[in-house]
């Protein structure tokens, strides 16, 4: 056999350098849309869960102009009834008007209560939290601790973990002339 008949076989597996540069133009255009193709599906996958997360937010908050409405008929229903005690309705009429409009709130609060719409109704002595509460006055000589609440103006709410509304509160003001009164992070508030 001849060398010639070798090389005819393909016997003669050398690959020349116009081919290997060719090969390895193909490989890195390979790796390159490759590297596309993942760099696509990630971002495809970060969009994807956005929108979930949108459509979940829509959901849950989409009622919050609702609802921060609805929270100010809850006030009126409450002053209404604050404006005339029942202990103080003299006839059988006035008495059954304080009963209905009690009625009426506590209807309007549970159905804000099953929409994911909470009450928050601090109590006097409590700690002040900015995250709920809007510090309206500071009174001075109360005995309390500086940033304890005081009085409560008007309760504040949440809608699921947002806050619709922050109560609104006087508390306590700091000693004149000395720092603030410290708490001991044990103290249950």
């Amino acid at each position: 056999m001849s060398d010639e008949t070798e090389g005819a076989n393909g016997a003669d597996n050398t690959i020349s350098e116009g081919e290997t540069d060719r090969l390895a133009t193909i490989e890195a255009e390979l790796a390159d849309a490759k590297d596309r193709l993942l760099r696509a599906l990630a971002e495809t996958e970060n969009v994807r869960r956005r929108a979930q997360r949108e459509r979940e937010d829509a959901s849950r908050y989409g009622a919050t102009n609702f609802a921060r409405d609805m929270v100010a008929v809850a006030d009126n229903l409450r002053r209404a009834l604050d404006s005339a005690p029942e202990e103080q309705a003299r006839d059988e009429t006035t008495r059954n008007l304080l009963a209905g409009v009690a009625a009426t709130e506590r209807e309007l609060l549970a159905a804000l209560e099953r929409h994911g719409v909470k009450k928050v109704a601090p109590q006097p002595g409590e700690r002040f939290d900015h995250n709920f509460h809007e510090a309206m006055f500071e009174v001075d000589g109360t005995g309390r601790p500086a940033g304890t609440i005081v009085q409560v103006l008007q309760p504040g709410y949440v809608i699921h973990d947002r806050l619709l509304r922050p109560a609104m509160v006087g508390v306590a003001k700091a000693a004149p002339g000395g720092a603030p009164e410290s708490r001991r992070v044990d103290e249950v508030v």
